[in-house]
């Protein structure tokens, strides 16, 4: 998490559920498998939201090659006693998990059975948060959410999150936190996050609407984009950058109806740019949506945006 979201998590605590530091990485190192991160831990932060009604519950990558880790049976139990540990010793509340995208980097979503073996991890690392009481708690049980990808086509591949995976990990997780942003990229400059995307990965996760929207955490990016579109390229931008490119462009924003995102053009030392960066009536837009279906929200990152989006939520 930037500076600026420590920040204003502690100022806008009252509306934030959860807040996950992204501070952990479980990391192979030859065979062994090794927490990093724990020199990030702020004591202090952490005590002031957990006195207000926020949970504290930090993101943990799982970086470690498959074959050490899902493999062998002894290597999932480090794993799940190095985080359940963590969160112990610490005080957390829970963990946030990201492993899906890095699976797919491995192809472990191409292997029936390291499918399998990933899911199965998932799911016990779940019960095993589920199970485990922290003293100074008045809890039932430390939480888990786990962050998932949005399917990009209609037609799920083997890589994609599905409605049965979600269905076989349901009773073991707290949370799924839906990635429903950065929809484009330099090579495909666009809006971060189509309103028709977000509900074509909405309705393909679950088809009966209702029946498990509540664990859905939609995301919403609180970040922007400024595309090279001449050249190619571009990089991420916070509401302090955009800002700065409208005092120093003048240009005029402008509303994609096909996205309900605005974007601006401006043309610097001869390239022309393309920004797209949330305003009020792009988040409104999908504040209703996540409304409309039932789901919560999940903010990346609270410190990138402009202080008024707080005002929306």
């Amino acid at each position: 998490m930037n500076s600026k979201g420590y920040d204003m998590a502690k100022l806008f605590s009252t509306k934030l559920t959860h807040v996950s530091p992204v501070w952990y990485d479980l990391k192979s190192d030859g065979d062994k498998l090794v927490l990093e991160g724990q020199h990030n831990y702020d004591a202090g932060w952490v005590s002031e939201l957990q006195g207000g009604v926020s949970l504290v519950v930090p993101r943990v990558v799982l970086e470690a090659f498959p074959g050490v880790l899902l493999l062998k049976k002894k290597s999932r139990n480090k794993a799940i006693d190095l985080i359940v540990s963590e969160c112990r010793d610490k005080g957390y509340d829970g963990v946030v998990l990201e492993s899906w995208s890095r699976w797919a980097a491995y192809g472990v979503l191409d292997d029936p059975e390291l499918r399998h073996l990933a899911l199965q991890f998932v799911k016990k690392l779940g019960d095993t948060l589920h199970s485990t009481r922290l003293k100074s708690s008045t809890r039932n049980h430390l939480e888990f959410i786990y962050v998932i990808p949005a399917p990009r086509m209609q037609g799920l591949n083997k890589q994609d999150f599905g409605p049965e995976d979600l269905v076989q990990l349901a009773d073991s997780v707290d949370g799924f936190s839906l990635m429903t942003y950065d929809f484009s990229g330099p090579q495909n400059p666009g809006p971060s996050a189509p309103l028709k995307w977000i509900r074509q990965s909405l309705t393909t996760l679950l088809p009966a609407k209702d029946s498990a929207s509540h664990m859905i955490f939609l995301g919403i990016n609180f970040y922007g984009n400024d595309f090279v579109l001449s050249k190619g390229g571009g990089s991420a931008i916070t509401g302090r950058d955009f800002i700065h490119l409208l005092e120093k462009y003048k240009p005029s924003l402008q509303w994609d109806e096909k996205s309900s995102e605005h974007f601006f053009i401006y043309s610097d030392e001869g390239a022309r740019h393309a920004v797209f960066y949330p305003t009020a009536m792009s988040l409104s837009v999908r504040l209703d949506e996540a409304r409309e279906w039932g789901t919560g929200l999940s903010i990346w990152e609270i410190g990138q945006g402009l202080d008024y989006f707080f005002d929306i939520l």
